[in-house]
């Protein structure tokens, strides 16, 4: 059975354009700097246009965006509330990586035929369709389970894969942002020209639950943030399950080093994959969110959030049931010198204080802050040097390769 997310009618996508404008100007004139331990930067005019790109994004999701209706707060409430008694009786409040379990190797998969994708700049690329069965399934007891699983998409796992014939190389494994998932969308947000050609790397693209074919809505990314608060945490639980069975996949494959470079909700998916997971030679942390609670207030405006607390919403049980699928709740298991991290100091969709709590979790590792936006990342000279260093420096690519700038 699929529950299909639906998006919000034409009367409501009516009114949300209405009020908009007085959104975006509320978010321009109150959004206050970064806080201690984010640098600040003047504004300049490229500054702002970068600025204004990460609210066109903001803007076409409050246009757009499918919520839980105002009759399911009890529901979610509810639900809320049996995952906290469930969680703190079973320690994992405490111990986030109890919550997730060791998954089974990966002894069953399918290859789709191999595909073409024209892409600008990049030419003619070849890549296969790597398939396999999830096999995830919440807690016998957990909140939302039977609706998880009937979401039939999510079932499948997918991952885009672009390899070089001859003997075993290194793989980077891409992990994607929130509202992509398709080749064409992935593809351009990771450098690939650079990174398969020019360095030579293997490059794995994992789908996320609910995005690209394992959508359950009409448009990519449908339900991530619709308020399905359990919907999230079995989304986040599933991400990182089906991420280890590709990782041991690669590896029984004979690839030499295994990489992990998320950007956004890729940035967040592998900080807690970095926690659960000991067969990483390198992980990119590329502009994530930290804390899905703090990141709901943060993008919300006061009076929205007056109608949350007004129904009762408890922000801080809220971040305790994250926790859970939180990567500041578990241990990095690669070593300091093997994690890296870049941000943007004039984000507008994820607030920059996450990084640099993530930064100080993960005991200070080299880490960048370029001066641009959330969306910018992919033309930042500052974002290239440090996954060169990155990928050169933890063995996914050989001292000798040459580079060529891609910004």
């Amino acid at each position: 059975m699929v529950h299909l997310v639906t998006s919000p009618g034409g009367v409501a996508i009516a009114l949300r354009s209405l009020l908009a404008p007085g959104i975006l100007a509320a978010r321009w004139l109150s959004r206050a700097p970064g806080g201690t331990g984010v640098p600040r930067v003047p504004r300049s005019a490229s500054l702002v246009a970068k600025m204004l790109l990460d609210e066109i994004f903001f803007m076409s999701e409050v246009i757009s965006a499918r919520l839980a209706p105002a009759a399911d707060v009890g529901r979610l409430a509810a639900e809320m509330q049996a995952g906290l008694r469930l969680y703190e009786r079973q320690g994992w409040l405490e111990d986030a990586t109890g919550y997730h379990r060791e998954p089974p190797a990966l002894d069953s998969w399918t290859f789709r035929p191999p595909r073409r994708a024209w892409i600008p700049a990049i030419r003619n690329l070849s890549f296969e369709h790597l398939a396999f069965s999830s096999d995830y399934e919440p807690h016998p007891d957990e909140p939302g389970r039977e609706r998880w699983l009937g979401y039939t998409p999510v079932r499948t796992a997918h991952a885009w894969l672009l390899r070089h014939p001859g003997p075993p190389r290194p793989w980077l494994v891409c992990v994607h942002a929130y509202r992509m998932g398709f080749p064409l969308a992935n593809f351009v947000a990771f450098p690939i020209d650079w990174l398969h050609r020019d360095l030579g790397i293997n490059l794995a693209f994992p789908v996320l639950p609910l995005h690209g074919p394992r959508k359950i809505g009409r448009r990519t990314g449908d339900g991530v943030f619709s308020g399905e608060i359990l919907d999230t945490i079995h989304m986040q639980a599933q991400a990182v399950w089906d991420l280890r069975r590709l990782v041991g996949w690669l590896r029984a494959q004979g690839a030499s080093a295994v990489g992990v470079y998320g950007l956004s909700l890729g940035g967040y998916t592998t900080a807690l994959l970095a926690g659960l997971e000991r067969r990483l030679d390198c992980v990119v942390a590329g502009v994530p969110h930290a804390d899905y609670a703090d990141l709901a207030r943060w993008n919300l405006q006061p009076l929205i959030l007056r109608l949350a607390e007004t129904l009762q919403i408890d922000w801080d049980a809220l971040g305790r049931l994250f926790r859970v699928v939180s990567p500041l709740a578990v241990t990095p298991r690669l070593p300091r010198e093997r994690r890296y991290l870049f941000a943007a100091s004039a984000d507008r969709l994820v607030p920059p204080a996450h990084a640099r709590d993530l930064w100080l979790h993960w005991e200070c590792p080299r880490a960048t802050w370029y001066e641009g936006s959330h969306v910018s990342f992919g033309w930042e000279a500052d974002v290239h040097s440090l996954l060169d260093e990155a990928f050169r420096a933890t063995g996914l690519v050989a001292p000798s390769t040459r580079l060529r700038a891609t910004a």
